[in-house]
């Protein structure tokens, strides 16, 4: 099965749970822009954006390295893997990072977080330049056409299985922190891989809550980065609230297409 057709259905089944669970249209939270924002961004991403940098990423390593086409093939799969997850994880915790330092960057990220709501639908929800300027993305496109293909697909289909799961506002690591006898499985799990519990923090608004970390799990699909580099913060908890605290609001087209909307205010980073 392609690994597209795949990731398609994780994200509906866990949209689904969450439909199921009345979490999914967040009635009282989401507004018209949110609609408006997620559904744009989210059918710019999947229909234009990736398909354009994995043949782009290929035909730019072919013109720099040409008969690069399979070149290394002849790695083992574990080492596919791993460079994978250094190569294209990696430096999207970094792209992550500087998203929340770098005011032009932020204003490339903000959308993501304007959500006053957790769910599956923020997954793909940014600036539809975002994804297009992201490193690791290109990375993996060179890296598929130089042979990478086969271990990619089962790469790319764990990854999304991570992030989709840590945005659902039916949060699968509830289970486990309700069972203190499986709690030293959580110990590793939320050490390695992103959780809700810890990718709901970045996304909480309140900073005083004891559980918002803005600044930091900045963790994709390895929760590894922030442990290694110092940015993470376990609580086992949800914030109550999500979204920016203390920063305006800003016209739906300039946080989906800025900067060609541009913001009619100046803007602080937080």
């Amino acid at each position: 099965m392609d690994y597209k057709v795949t990731i398609t259905l994780i994200f509906a089944g866990f949209a689904v749970v969450e439909a199921l669970s009345g979490r999914l249209l967040q009635r009282e939270r989401s507004r018209w822009r949110d609609l408006w924002i997620e559904l744009i961004s989210g059918l710019v991403i999947l229909v234009l954006t990736v398909p354009t940098i994995m043949w782009g990423g290929a035909a730019l390593l072919e013109a720099v390295a040409p008969g690069s086409a399979g070149a290394l093939r002849w790695l083992p799969l574990w080492a596919m893997f791993a460079i994978l997850l250094v190569a294209d994880d990696l430096t999207q915790y970094w792209w992550h990072r500087l998203s929340h330092s770098a005011p032009w960057l932020y204003n490339l990220h903000r959308a993501h977080h304007s959500a006053e709501y957790l769910s599956v639908r923020v997954v793909y929800r940014n600036n539809i330049l975002y994804y297009a300027m992201m490193p690791g993305l290109w990375i993996s496109a060179a890296l598929v056409h130089a042979g990478f293909g086969a271990v990619y697909s089962l790469y790319i289909v764990l990854k999304m299985t991570v992030i989709i799961g840590a945005h659902s506002s039916a949060p699968w690591d509830a289970w486990l922190i309700g069972r203190p006898r499986l709690r030293p499985l959580l110990w590793v799990l939320e050490r390695t891989i992103s959780t809700p519990a810890t990718h709901a923090a970045h996304h909480g608004r309140h900073a005083a809550d004891g559980v918002t970390h803005y600044k930091g799990n900045y963790g994709n699909f390895l929760f590894l980065w922030d442990v290694i580099f110092g940015t993470a913060k376990i609580t086992r908890r949800y914030p109550e609230r999500y979204g920016l605290e203390n920063i305006p609001d800003e016209r739906w087209q300039t946080e989906l297409l800025w900067p060609l909307v541009p913001s009619a205010r100046r803007r602080e980073t937080p």
